[in-house]
């Protein structure tokens, strides 16, 4: 295995899916969303979210088998959001851009949290859940990361040796291993406000209230032998939904999407199919390289490859967006920088004792 931030060179099937998958970058007001958006637009999508460590590049494994099946699969980047209101119209906003009604989310870690307070403060937009290795409250993460008002003023390597901390190291079977390569190299390409925000985010004293969603329509996936989420965690949202469908892998790690491909992709299909999602199979043949189906719904936004969108290139919505480099938004004087040597001992003392969600 390589060792944590050792560079580990990209799979061949994840260069493969980035010559072919079209990344999508769009402002709507000040927040920057990062995103793809693979397979027929007729189909109601399932938008992965991602833990902290998480960018919408940990899901290519889902987006091409998905997609290939007749699934429209769209994984998205937590944008700079810095409370959980925040959160829930960022996300509204995006879906209006995007034209989408009605979704079905697929979350991991944080990203399954996030994927919550969504439904239970916009009970009618979401149809269905399927939650991996997460949680119901952040009081515990809240309590273990002291140090957290300094978040916002904490250089970036100091934030992302925090996060790394919170994945297993150690001998791994060599699935999970790359597993957590392929995560490590996606933490180094996070900024600090991205850091910063998503730890925030995680801390921020909240808790999932009830939800109108029938337990029926929720899908628990975990993993069964560890992940950063402590198991007591996990049992919380096992006891909120009796009647929820369970997944269960044997192994995986914090990662199963990415070490555990297959098994996940079955269950995701499993679950779109219980909930009423309908592949559209006829539609795979007509796309484009870049993913469009050739559906009159799709967006005039380079969704086929052969109008060249590059990974760099931006969007502005079509409603209240325009086009930012990077969200202008943020907490006070996020600008400034504590020294590192105060930042540095209140982090290090912190890593010895404190609980990370990085998956």
């Amino acid at each position: 295995m390589t060792a944590l931030g050792g560079g580990a060179a990209s799979p061949g099937d994840y260069i493969y899916f980035k010559s072919v998958v079209p990344l999508h970058k769009i402002s709507i007001g000040s927040k920057l969303w990062r995103y793809y958006d693979f397979g027929p637009k007729v189909v109601p999508p399932l938008i992965c979210i991602p833990g902290i460590a998480g960018t919408a590049d940990v899901y290519y494994k889902q987006i091409m088998s998905l997609s290939m099946k007749g699934y429209r699969v769209i994984s998205i980047d937590v944008p700079q959001v810095w409370n959980h209101h925040e959160w829930i119209h960022s996300f509204e906003k995006f879906l209006d851009s995007m034209n989408i009604h009605h979704v079905h989310i697929c979350g991991t870690s944080l990203g399954g949290f996030l994927a919550q307070i969504f439904a239970q403060y916009r009970p009618r937009r979401v149809k269905s859940l399927v939650l991996s290795n997460t949680f119901l409250e952040t009081h515990k993460f809240a309590a273990a990361m002291p140090w957290s008002p300094l978040v916002s003023w904490t250089p970036s390597f100091l934030l992302k040796r925090y996060l790394l901390t919170g994945i297993r190291d150690g001998p791994h079977e060599p699935f999970i291993a790359d597993s957590v390569d392929f995560v490590v190299g996606q933490v180094e390409t996070l900024s600090r406000e991205d850091l910063s925000s998503r730890l925030i985010l995680n801390v921020n004293v909240a808790s999932v209230g009830s939800l109108s969603l029938p337990d029926s329509f929720v899908t628990i996936m975990d993993t069964s032998d560890y992940s950063a989420v402590p198991q007591q965690l996990k049992d919380q949202v096992n006891e909120r939904y009796p009647s929820a469908k369970r997944a269960v892998l044997r192994t995986g790690g914090d990662f199963p999407f990415l070490s555990r491909p297959d098994e996940v992709n079955l269950y995701l299909q499993l679950h779109l199919r219980r909930v009423g999602v309908e592949p559209r199979p006829d539609l795979v043949q007509g796309f484009t390289r870049g993913g469009s189906s050739g559906s009159s719904n799709d967006h005039e936004d380079g969704n086929s490859f052969d109008d060249h969108t590059r990974d760099d290139g931006h969007r502005s919505s079509g409603r209240d967006g325009r086009k930012t480099e990077r969200s202008e938004s943020g907490p006070p004087n996020s600008d400034g920088l504590v020294p590192t040597s105060i930042v540095l001992g209140m982090v290090s003392s912190a890593l010895h004792v404190s609980v990370c969600v990085c998956s």
